[in-house]
């Protein structure tokens, strides 16, 4: 039987109503209609948030079929220019959907004007939802939530994107614990199909069917995790990294050797000590200490190498020297 993706180009309009009404069995099955066919498809919905979209998977082919934003986004930092920066990235980002003809030059332009920033918390005292994403440190994430939350409506829910750190003690440093929970993003986020949802003990019902039904119209894949130390991703990948670290620090092999083995080894896409420079050493730092002081384990001990190069502000991509130094125009190994 011959296609009917043969006979031309065809738009489809899938439903706007988010949650599980099939547009991602829809999407995936036109995909790989659309590659029995020889053909790439350009899926395109336009129901959710900033970059994000439902994935397809056919022959070994990996497709992540893009949202556009329709509801409207505030950025804040404490740097101005980060925000300019961020800006900048999104502009970029969805500069190469376009060029790789996934949208059209008018719905990115009409997608950036949905995004602004905002100088001071007050600018953010319309949103619904405010999702948190400092450095991994509780004390600089409890003094953002103690200034951030009068500046909000009662009925705002407050978010923590933190990768380790106890929602429950997080949400008591704000006066609505019942509307706080941790919804942790993967990094990068556009491509990065999960999100960790996690309910602190004071958590509400409505907060938490609220948070899962914002990341699915973001079309990302939800896993709850209990409020334990690093939740589930990062309890199971850092102390992984961490011991890739110690290998690295007694010289069972190089920074070279220790990547290429799991990279051809175990498949893994990304060598540990390069996953670790990718994440930023600080953030591993940190999440080994919560893993360490929760749960009182020799085991989750930072190795001393990760200590030292954090100490020396060797943090890895960010800082261009980490386990590779990035200062050239091919990363090379510091050790």
């Amino acid at each position: 039987m011959t296609s009917f993706f043969a006979k031309g180009k065809i738009s489809f309009v899938l439903g706007g109503q988010f949650g599980s009404e099939g547009k991602g069995a829809a999407c995936a099955w036109l995909a790989a209609e659309a590659y029995r066919t020889g053909l790439t498809p350009d899926i395109v919905t336009t129901n959710a948030g900033v970059q994000s979209g439902h994935t397809s998977v056919h022959n070994g082919r990996k497709r992540v079929l893009f949202h556009l934003p329709t509801a409207a986004v505030v950025l804040n930092d404490i740097a101005s220019q980060r925000m300019k920066d961020a800006l900048a990235t999104i502009n970029g980002n969805m500069a190469r959907q376009v060029s790789k003809k996934r949208i059209t030059e008018e719905q990115k332009a009409a997608a950036l004007k949905l995004i602004s920033t905002a100088e001071t918390y007050d600018g953010l005292n319309d949103c619904d939802l405010v999702i948190e994403a400092a450095t991994e440190k509780e004390e600089v994430k409890r003094k953002i939530f103690n200034e951030l939350c009068p500046a909000l409506k009662p009925e705002t829910i407050v978010a923590s994107n933190t990768s380790s750190i106890s929602i429950t003690r997080l949400a008591a440093s704000t006066d609505r614990p019942e509307k706080f929970i941790g919804i942790h993003f993967m990094n990068p986020v556009p491509l990065m199909e999960l999100v960790e949802l996690i309910r602190g003990i004071a958590t509400g019902d409505a907060t938490f069917e609220a948070a899962k039904a914002f990341v699915a119209k973001l079309g990302k894949q939800i896993a709850v995790s209990e409020d334990f130390p690093a939740f589930i991703v990062n309890r199971i990948l850092l102390p992984m990294i961490n011991e890739a670290i110690y290998t690295l620090y007694e010289g069972v092999g190089n920074v070279e050797a220790i990547d290429t083995a799991m990279r051809l080894g175990a498949h893994h896409p990304m060598g540990p000590l390069e996953l670790a420079d990718f994440i930023g050493l600080d953030t591993c730092l940190s999440v080994m200490q919560v893993l360490h002081e929760g749960l009182a384990d020799s085991k989750y001990r930072p190795c001393p190498l990760l200590v030292k190069y954090v100490e020396a502000g060797w943090l890895g991509k960010k800082t261009q020297r980490g386990f590779y130094d990035y200062r050239g125009e091919k990363p090379v190994p510091t050790r």
